[in-house]
């Protein structure tokens, strides 16, 4: 199928051109980009169907490399119906691709979860499962957020084995804590398989994060939460994260986990390329309900984020990328910017070499996205899966 989309503002991921122009689609591919008026001077056959983006942005779909669930499906109680389900959910909202994220839990529920994801992979109606994230289990007990004691784990190559074989090769990155015992072997392991490994759930000191800079832990999960602070006589991991430019970072932008004038910092000392938007959704965001759960308990909506019900501490995100990019923008960085942490960000950091920019030879996931931050029109690989702007006419 041949697709044109025109008439719309396309922020490319790679240049900051604010003139209409369109995007031609072959396939599953990007074939070309051009200016509005060259659109009008082209003849097109019947066999190509035409989509006036009515001014709106043409841009890369959301890429969400750290999600829990969404809409009551997710990586707790996981079922390959339920992440699947989750895909076809997360492209209504704008994400093309995503990496289903699991906290710690026992052995052999880490590995039945898995195996329901790795199911899941190439089936999807939606956006597409890239890979799996696990959010330990070597982590830190002492800044765990709200993943329980019991399941964390020393370094040990020979469990983290266990989980490869399970996903089939398919753990695309994984938080780790740089200052246990073993890290490095395991990092050093971990880098040969060509996973990212990001600094998260950690309590290490700046040293730790410039030893695992040094084995190729270059990423870091959900900057600022759960890790150890800035102070001035141990910068931390926060203190390292900042001073060392090659350090890429998650960010949730929800305005409660990170305070949003920490952003006028994060803008100061790190480059806009190394900075990635995530949501860290758990399964009932978009949900409501009296009773909602996260991770095996009761959790509600407070104050913009999930709560535990049981002692008030926050539990997670209720984020979604679209609202990710416009509390973004409020927070002070242009539009463009925006669209290259939610899009061309991760797609480079996580590899994904044919996705994220809307360049010919790239995937064709790219979304229509009015003024007012609504999604207009989602297509995935050449598959137009929501289309308000024919429905609207």
């Amino acid at each position: 199928m041949t697709v044109c989309i025109h008439n719309g503002i396309v922020l490319s991921g790679l240049t900051s051109n604010t003139q209409r122009s369109a995007v031609l689609v072959e396939d599953s591919k990007i074939k070309d980009t051009f200016s509005e008026e060259r659109f009008e001077k082209m003849k097109f056959g019947s066999e190509v169907r035409l989509i006036d983006a009515k001014g709106n942005y043409i841009m890369p779909g959301f890429i969400d490399t750290h999600i829990h669930g969404f809409k009551g499906h997710g990586t707790d109680n996981c079922t390959t119906e339920g992440i699947l389900q989750m895909s076809k959910d997360l492209a209504q909202y704008g994400v093309t691709a995503f990496n289903p994220t699991m906290y710690s839990t026992s052995t052999e529920d880490m590995i039945k979860n898995i195996k329901a994801i790795v199911a899941a992979m190439g089936k999807e109606e939606g956006a597409r499962i890239m890979g799996i994230h696990l959010e330990g289990p070597f982590i830190s007990p002492e800044k765990l957020g709200v993943q329980r004691p019991e399941t964390v784990k020393l370094p040990d190559i020979q469990l983290f084995e266990r989980l490869w074989e399970a996903a089939q090769g398919h753990i695309v990155n994984m938080t780790v804590a740089p200052e246990l015992k073993g890290m490095r072997e395991l990092a050093l392991h971990c880098i040969e398989k060509g996973v990212i490994l990001q600094a998260g759930h950690t309590n290490a000191e700046y040293e730790n994060i410039v030893e695992g800079i040094q084995v190729g832990i270059l990423h870091s999960t959900h900057f600022f939460n759960a890790m150890s602070q800035l102070h001035h006589r141990n910068p931390g991991a926060v203190g390292a994260i900042l001073i060392h430019p090659e350090m890429s970072c998650e960010i949730i932008a929800d305005g409660v986990h990170v305070h949003p004038d920490l952003f006028k910092l994060l803008s100061r000392d790190k480059n806009m390329a190394q900075i990635v938007l995530v949501t860290d959704a758990l399964s009932p965001t978009e949900l409501k309900g009296e009773k909602l759960f996260a991770n095996g308990e009761e959790v509600v909506f407070k104050d913009g984020c999930f709560h535990r019900k049981a002692d008030d501490v926050i539990a997670g995100s209720a984020l979604t990328m679209r609202k990710a990019i416009k509390n973004t923008v409020q927070f002070g960085f242009p539009l463009t910017d925006a669209v290259k942490f939610a899009s061309v960000n991760p797609a480079r950091i996580m590899k994904y070499t044919h996705k994220g920019i809307l360049s010919p030879t790239y995937d064709s996931d790219l979304i229509v996205m009015d003024k007012l931050f609504s999604i207009k029109l989602v297509m995935i690989e050449g598959k137009i899966v929501k289309n308000k702007l024919e429905e609207e006419k």
